[in-house]
């Protein structure tokens, strides 16, 4: 791979031989379970804090709430006068009218009901809940729903700086639960055999062994396809710096310093016998090139399209996700 220094004037390659689907070369050797369990199973015992990503920062308008569900507990979002994000239980405390539902009056919910107004230091038999906005993804802490230690801000992996960036998020919703979300994505032999149409020449140059000095990262070459022939190559690195969450970082190619982040939020309360889980993936694209301060320009038309382009990943990695889980909870399906 190019280093920054070294990187071509142009950011397309051209495969001169391109392999049929069918004549790659097949990872299942390497993609050994072994080793993608215990990555998985090192990613838990980190710490989260209790945090939770309940959605995009762009979720929330000024005057309007958002009504999210998070680990069996109905939640409530909107924003105060001074724009800051809130959040308490989406319950009234008067009757348990649906405060989603409620207008935002100067930073303050007017319960649709009966008029009762909530702002951001709640009341008694309401207590609001601490959250966090980092400009691209809104986290609530529920110390409850976790279990853990609390941390006072979540574990936000390190990013490109926003105002050279392009950043969209997708949300989906899976039958499985966050730890089959991670998995999927500690899995990276399977990206150009399960999504052709998006990867090529995929080679897993490094993975985890566990050992005290290992970084616990998946170091992965791969390109990006935009055509059967024109490609754009890429190292990315995987790593999960807390349970329900992995990121890919690119650390060499064309936009380098990029993230994806995918973070699996719980929907449904832990043992649920029909587990729900969100996958919120959050996208930040940068570059150096001069002319991607166009693309910036851009952002309000290239946002739909990078979700898509998510979304299309994604209805085939949570088919992936809702499989294991059956496999995971039901091991002995009749044939």
């Amino acid at each position: 791979m190019n280093n920054r220094s070294s990187r071509p004037r142009f950011p397309l390659a051209l495969r001169r031989n391109p392999q049929a689907w069918d004549r790659q070369e097949p990872t299942w050797r390497a993609a050994k379970a072994s080793v993608i369990e215990a990555a998985l199973k090192r990613s838990q015992t980190r710490p989260s804090g209790n945090w939770y990503v309940v959605g995009a920062s762009r979720d929330v308008p000024a005057k309007a709430p958002l009504g999210r569900t998070v680990a069996g507990r109905e939640l409530v979002v909107w924003r105060d006068a001074e724009g800051h994000l809130a959040a308490g239980p989406g319950a009234c405390p008067h009757l348990g009218a649906p405060l989603k539902d409620s207008p935002v009056r100067c930073g303050t919910l007017v319960c649709h009901w009966h008029g009762l107004t909530l702002g951001s230091a709640g009341m008694p038999g309401w207590r609001t809940l601490p959250v966090h906005d980092d400009g691209v993804l809104m986290w609530v802490r529920l110390d409850g729903a976790g279990g853990e230690q609390p941390l006072e801000h979540p574990v936000v992996p390190a990013r490109p700086e926003l105002a050279r960036s392009v950043a969209a998020v997708y949300t989906g919703v899976g039958r499985c639960e966050p730890e089959d979300i991670v998995a999927n994505r500690l899995d990276p032999w399977h990206g150009a055999w399960f999504h052709p149409y998006s990867f090529v020449d995929l080679k897993v140059t490094g993975s985890p062994q566990g050992d005290a000095d290992d970084p616990d990262r998946f170091v992965v070459d791969v390109s990006f396809k935009l055509t059967s022939r024109l490609v754009v190559p890429v190292r990315a690195v995987f790593t999960a710096p807390e349970p329900r969450t992995v990121v890919m970082h690119i650390t060499d190619g064309e936009g380098s310093d990029s993230v994806v982040e995918t973070h699996a939020t719980p929907l449904t309360p832990p043992d649920h016998p029909a587990p729900r889980t969100a996958v919120v993936e959050a996208v930040i694209a940068t570059s150096d090139r001069t002319g991607f301060s166009v693309a910036r320009h851009a952002s309000v038309a290239l946002r739909p399209l990078m979700r898509k382009a998510a979304g299309r990943l994604w209805r085939d990695d949570l088919a992936y996700a809702e499989r294991r889980c059956t496999l995971r909870t039901k091991p002995h399906l009749p044939y």
